[in-house]
This record gives C-alpha cells, sequence and structure tokens, in this order.
C-alpha cells in the first residue's frame, strides 16, 4: 500500500516509517547535493588539483 492509496490508514507506525524514511532519503539527496556543488566548484575554480593543499 502507498499513502496516496485509499485503502492507507495513517496510525503511529505509519508515521514514524515515513518520517524516518524521508530523513534518510533527505540525507542522502543532501549529500549528494553537496558533493556535486563541491565537485563543480573545483573544476571550475580554475587551479590546478595537484598543486593543492601543498605548502
Amino acid at each position: 500500500m502507498l499513502p496516496f492509496a485509499f485503502e492507507w490508514h495513517w496510525d503511529i507506525g505509519h508515521f514514524v516509517f515515513m518520517g524516518l524514511f524521508y530523513t534518510a532519503l533527505g540525507v542522502v539527496s543532501l549529500g549528494i547535493a553537496v558533493a556535486l556543488f563541491r565537485t563543480f566548484k573545483d573544476l571550475y575554480s580554475g587551479k590546478d588539483p595537484h598543486e593543492m593543499h601543498h605548502h
């Protein structure tokens, strides 16, 4: 059963499960978005990646 099906009955178990599910989905999505942002920022910064973090 899916939440938009008419047979779905919201109870505390469904609230907890769906809340944790969407929280985990959001954390994973945010992590991927941050990784992509940092990757594209590094790609378009114009710096040589071999010279980074060297003093």
